[in-house]
């Protein structure tokens, strides 16, 4: 097992490597590029990722805890095979297309200006998450906890209130649309 803490890491090219079973405590990732890395059982605790690429990662049993990402690409990732324990992750100008949330406990999640387009958060819990200018095009909400969520600014999503709990989840009322798309209503 690889211990790393309070370190700061720089452009590094770890893809197609294998990281499994490393530890990364209070570190900064910037630049780096991970595409394809195996991260099985890796733990990630308090760190930080700016501009980093982390596409197509294997992310099974993974640690990510007090996590934030920005200006990353994750596209392609599954997250729901991440390790539950202490699960705590948060999103600003990040690509997430094509990531799989599902049956992910994950309560006051921030996406900040996301591109979520065809995200898996079926069964996921989300409540108090913010997607403020995010992009939620053909993302998956079925039996998703989505109570006092903020939708208030972000955009393209559908999401059915009776397959879902949205109790006091926010809206504008630009946004009714995409909680009414099930209805075939020609709304103006």
């Amino acid at each position: 097992m690889q211990l790393n803490e309070n370190k700061e890491f720089i452009s590094v090219d770890y893809s197609e490597q294998n990281l499994s079973e490393a530890e990364f405590i209070d570190c900064e990732f910037n630049g780096c590029n991970f595409t394809n890395t195996n991260l099985t059982s890796a733990t990630f605790m308090n760190c930080v990722f700016t501009n980093c690429n982390l596409a197509l990662c294997n992310l099974k049993d993974t640690g990510l805890k007090d996590i934030q990402f920005t200006d990353c690409k994750l596209m392609g990732l599954d997250f729901s095979i991440c390790n539950n324990f202490l699960f705590a992750v948060n999103f600003e100008a990040c690509q997430l297309d094509y990531s799989i949330f599902f049956g992910k406990s994950m309560r006051r999640t921030k996406f900040i200006s996301c591109s979520l387009k065809d995200v898996e958060f079926s069964e996921a819990q989300l409540s108090e998450s913010i997607f403020t200018n995010s992009d939620l095009a053909g993302a998956t909400f079925d039996r998703t906890i989505l109570e006092k969520a903020d939708f208030r600014l972000a955009r393209n999503f559908i999401i059915d209130p009776e397959k879902n709990k949205i109790k006091k989840a926010k809206f504008s009322s630009d946004s009714l649309a995409g909680l009414l798309a099930g209805y075939n209503l020609d709304i103006d």
